[in-house]
This record gives structure tokens, sequence and C-alpha cells, in this order.
């Protein structure tokens, strides 16, 4: 299992876009149901800084999910939007969950 967790803050006028993209991201995921992604994103009190987490069960997972259009759109875009502070990503380890991710 891989964990990866990226916070950033976006430009004020820029957030709402990210959000429209990141919905987007969800839907995609949400279409094609890959039961070894898990995939969150939060927008914290300020209303322009992002945290997302994702655990991917495999490698593979993982790669489904950068093969995806809205997902190289949301990149691409939040990168040419010069965000306040740019995407932080670290890797994280599980120690206990209330549900378990994977079914497994």
């Amino acid at each position: 299992m891989k964990i990866v967790k990226v916070t950033y803050t976006t430009n004020a006028a820029y957030a709402e876009q990210n959000q429209n993209n990141i919905k987007n991201v969800m839907a995609d995921l949400q279409k094609i149901n890959n039961p070894g992604i898990n995939y969150t994103s939060c927008m914290s009190a300020d209303g322009k800084t992002f945290t997302h987490t994702a655990f991917f069960k495999s490698e593979e997972d993982e790669k489904v999910l950068f093969a995806l259009a809205s997902f190289k759109l949301f990149q691409e875009q939040l990168k040419a939007s010069g965000p306040e502070t740019p995407p932080k990503q670290e890797l994280l380890t599980l120690v206990g969950s209330s549900t378990n991710i994977f079914n497994n």
C-alpha cells in the first residue's frame, strides 16, 4: 500500500476552479470504480488550502489515477495558476483505520 498526502494553497481567484477540477477527477474515479484507489480531497476554512490524501493498493493503481485526463488537466491548471504555496507531497504509513480500506 502507498499513501500520499499533498497540501497546497491556491490564490483566492483560482480556488473555485480548483474545486471544479477536483470534482471532475472524483467523478471520473467514481465511474471507473477502481477498488485499489481511495482518494479524498478537503479544503481548509480559508477556502483556498487543499489537502489530498490518496491510498493506493498497488503501484498499478497509482498509475490509473495519473493516466486520467481529468487528473492531468487538474495538475496542469493548478501549476499554471501560480499557487500561493506549491504542492508539498508526503508519503505516509497507515497506523490504523476505522474501516478496512481495501476490504482485505
